[in-house]
């Protein structure tokens, strides 16, 4: 039997998805400049999205990057960043680029010799470990293991910050991916109409997203790390809050999947809130349209129309480079003074505390329009900014990805490309 060939791995007609080994390279330099201003003398990359954003793959294994000038690193004569990979190393080498693979890639040591393995590359201290994103049982066994050299530290913050900020290739995906979700926009709008079910719409737009070659999941880093990422409610079904953070509830098909969408119909005239992930290459941009029968009445109408507003307030807020915490302050204010304190980002008492959130790799990612995040949005930062008011009858809401670059915040998704609401005929 002929073994695989890397050839055999392709993208759309034939294209080259990997992450280029040019982009690999300078995270793994930025992580290594990071890791040595936090003190930390190097990191064991081990969380299956950091894996994909430093070595190009999620293959079973642990990527140890030094710091600059530590012990391992290129500075203090070693080999630099070493990929050790369980499974599988064939196909983990051409993921990092093949031969213009930017770190070395080799067999996973037995876990009792790693410490051992690591002594012998020169590195003198244990390398930090994942400890708020991975598994408590998993950093465990690794802190035990590395025990020869020194107590590991914690580099998830470090990892976090270093994401905060996209690259021009990073958004290059991003801008790819808000197209094919337009498409996505669309296909509800062929589709959808009275009597049509949720699950119906949603598998629309699943459709348009697959064929585009998503992945078929949505990155979370909070635990319990579950979300749906075709969220469509119409009428009723959106007042109904679930189990996860967010303004938007969804009874879900049953119990287990209990959010997002059901097979509640569309009703004309009430509202039908649509909210669509797409990830291109594991970037997600995330949005959201109105939708209705025949229109809106003049109380939801305004309702959406207010919530316009209070977007715009948080972007405003933001585009001063202002804290994110004030964007939250400002559009909590601005909410309240219309009516909605009691509505905004859910109906009370289960309301979200945030009007925006980091995006990327990860559909929750830092820093977030929220209380305590007191910080501005970087220049390179994405978030999808997102109040929504909810009642018993239905929810209505805004949300679009935006960038802050040089010139201030710019909108990655559809924007004013898409009607805030748009129509059915009744």
């Amino acid at each position: 039997m002929t073994t695989w060939s890397p050839a055999d791995i392709v993208g759309p007609d034939g294209e080259d998805w990997r992450v280029p080994a040019a982009e690999l390279e300078a995270r793994q330099r930025r992580l290594g400049a990071m890791l040595a201003e936090a003190g930390l003398p190097g990191a064991l990359i081990q969380h299956p999205v950091d894996l994909y954003y430093y070595a190009g793959g999620r293959q079973d294994g642990s990527l140890f990057v030094p710091a600059k000038g530590a012990g391992g690193s290129e500075e203090a004569g070693g080999d630099g960043p070493v990929a050790f990979v369980r499974r599988s190393l064939k196909r983990a080498v051409w993921e990092a680029g093949g031969d213009d693979s930017p770190h070395v890639v080799t067999a996973f040591p037995r876990l009792s010799t790693l410490a051992q393995t690591l002594g012998e590359m020169g590195v003198t201290a244990s390398p930090g470990l994942q400890f708020g994103e991975a598994p408590g049982s998993f950093t465990a066994r690794f802190a035990s293991a590395l025990a020869s050299l020194g107590e590991a530290g914690d580099v998830t913050a470090t990892v976090h910050r270093q994401r905060e900020i996209k690259s021009a290739w990073e958004l290059e995906q991003m801008e790819t991916g808000a197209a094919v979700q337009f498409r996505m926009f669309e296909a509800v709008q062929a589709i959808g109409g009275e009597g049509v079910s949720e699950l119906d719409m949603v598998a629309a737009a699943e459709a348009v997203s697959r064929s585009e070659g998503f992945g078929g999941s949505v990155q979370m880093r909070r635990y319990p790390l579950q979300c749906d990422r075709g969220v469509i409610v119409a009428g009723r079904a959106g007042g109904i809050p679930s189990f996860f953070d967010s303004a938007v509830g969804g009874t879900g098909p049953h119990p287990l999947g209990g959010m997002g969408s059901g097979f509640t119909r569309v009703k004309r005239g009430e509202p039908v809130l649509v909210d669509l992930v797409h990830a291109h290459r594991g970037y997600m941009v995330d949005a959201t349209r109105m939708f209705a029968v025949g229109g809106l009445n003049e109380v939801w109408q305004t309702r959406l129309d207010d919530m316009m507003l209070v977007k715009e307030e948080v972007v405003d807020v933001l585009d001063q480079g202002l804290n994110c915490s004030d964007a939250w302050q400002a559009g909590l204010a601005l909410a309240t003074e219309l009516g909605y304190a009691d509505h905004l980002m859910g109906a009370a008492p289960d309301q979200s505390r945030f009007l925006g959130h980091s995006i990327g790799l990860q559909l929750d990612e830092s820093p977030v329009v929220a209380a305590g995040f007191d910080r501005p949005l970087p220049v390179g930062g994405t978030m999808a900014i997102e109040p929504k008011v909810v009642y018993g009858e239905g929810t209505v809401g805004t949300e679009d990805t935006w960038v802050r670059d040089e010139d201030g915040m710019r909108p990655l998704t559809a924007d004013g490309g898409l009607p805030w609401l748009m129509e059915w005929d009744a």
